[in-house]
């Protein structure tokens, strides 16, 4: 018998996951398939609540800084270049704490040096992928297959399955889940180096729900050229009845696939083809999702991350929905003990609202804006007020900010998720 918590998957919220416990007194340690670790992936934000938690876990401002910078703007914009809403973030906007725009893979890095600095090197066994479960008279064993061939069953008190949208313990969990749902969008991703607009940390999304960019810079400028990494998105929503043909969900392609979907969106501000064709590579990848379930666990056994809740990355809270979820089951280990009963307040608290937002994603969250300016006037107009008057934009984005958990009075008005100095009483039990 075993008891270390068993987390399956080195991803950002696998990681998060072994820093809390680790943090409140519980062993862990964590099976990720990937032979080797590396920085994987484009540009990601991180709202004000995931930053808290990070301050919480010893991730400093500075440390952020190496990886990304704070965002100061969040706009819209209609297809003729002028605004259809745009409000501060982080701090300029009164949060406590920051918003970062980061890169994912230096990122994911960052937080892999500090679990193996802080739980030794052997807390993140590579190339092992847990691929099922049972559920023992202590605990649970989960199967392990390692990338050499190897197959073998671990104990653990609690299994924490963390293993992303294509989740063996989720299906598992859920034979009868409906597959990966594609509404239709698909992705090309990328990065270009070149000069920050607006505010120079600004996300800045511009289009309509059938053709849209994002951009926005995911380091800080430059010294010696005035040059940021500029992460762009482009998306283009085609018809899906048919399902998706492409072999695989992400793969890499030539600019030249998809450029000609975003010829002579020129504005003095920006040159969209420009800075497509300037990107060294990109990455085609299905905008997708998984329909929510009833539970995300199974008595010892517990899903976070995508592998509970994967949604359309159009509310940049993704990543910080995983953050959440490791420190959301900190707590509640530290309020019930490191057991079932901790697994079970989790999944109350939690599998219910978020399964709302992943359908308020799905509805395009924040950027629904776009598609209620292109309904009204086909994305072109002088004055946004009198498309969406001021007071109907604002209400918008509120509705948004509560559903995803980063209200500015109410997360500023927060105590820590996770009190400092707090720790695990009862390390097992059921």
């Amino acid at each position: 018998m075993s008891d270390k918590v068993i987390i399956a998957g080195g991803g950002i919220g696998g990681l998060a996951t072994a820093l809390t416990l680790h943090q409140i007194g519980v062993p862990c340690v964590v099976y990720e398939a990937a032979r080797e670790m590396r920085p994987l992936g484009v540009g990601i934000n991180l709202q004000p609540n995931a930053v808290r938690e990070l301050g919480d876990l010893g991730i400093t401002e500075a440390d952020l800084d190496r990886v990304g910078l704070p965002a100061k703007e969040w706009a819209l914009v209609g297809l003729n270049g002028n605004d259809i809403y745009a409000e501060p973030r982080g701090r300029d906007a009164g949060y406590a704490w920051p918003q970062y725009a980061v890169h994912r893979g230096a990122f994911h890095m960052l937080l892999h040096d500090e679990v193996v600095k802080r739980l030794g090197p052997d807390a993140v066994r590579l190339g092992s992928r847990v691929s099922g479960y049972r559920k023992t008279a202590h605990g649970v064993a989960a199967t392990v297959e390692q990338a050499d061939g190897g197959r073998a069953e671990v104990d653990g008190a609690l299994l924490i399955g963390a293993d992303g949208i294509h989740s063996a313990i989720r299906a598992q969990m859920h034979p009868d889940q409906p597959p990966i749902h594609w509404g239709g969008a698909v992705m090309w991703r990328g990065t270009t180096w070149g000069r920050p607009t607006r505010s120079g940390a600004s996300f800045i999304g511009l289009g309509t729900h059938r053709q849209r960019v994002v951009i926005y810079p995911i380091s800080h400028p430059d010294p010696a050229t005035g040059l940021s990494m500029i992460n762009w998105i482009a998306e283009v929503t085609l018809d899906n009845s048919e399902g998706w043909k492409q072999q695989g969900w992400f793969r890499q392609v030539p600019t030249s696939d998809f450029a000609h979907h975003f010829d002579g969106w020129v504005w003095d501000w920006i040159d969209v083809p420009a800075l497509i064709r300037e990107s060294t590579s990109a990455f085609e990848n299905p905008m997708i999702d998984r329909d929510p379930v009833s539970t995300w666990r199974d008595g010892p056994v517990l899903l976070i991350g995508d592998a509970a809740h994967a949604m359309y990355p159009t509310g940049s809270n993704g990543g910080s929905q995983a953050i959440i979820d490791a420190r959301e089951l900190g707590a509640a280990m530290v309020a019930h003990g490191a057991n079932e009963a901790a697994l079970a307040a989790f999944d109350e608290k939690l599998c219910g609202p978020i399964s709302q937002l992943i359908l308020r994603n799905r509805g395009a969250g924040p950027f629904g804006l776009l598609n209620l300016v292109d309904e009204r006037c086909g994305g072109t107009f002088e004055n946004i007020d009198d498309v969406i008057p001021p007071a109907e934009r604002a209400a918008f984005m509120a509705g948004y900010k509560a559903a995803a958990g980063f209200a500015i009075e109410k997360l500023n008005a927060s105590p820590p998720t996770i009190a400092p100095g707090a720790r695990v009483k009862e390390r097992v039990g059921v």
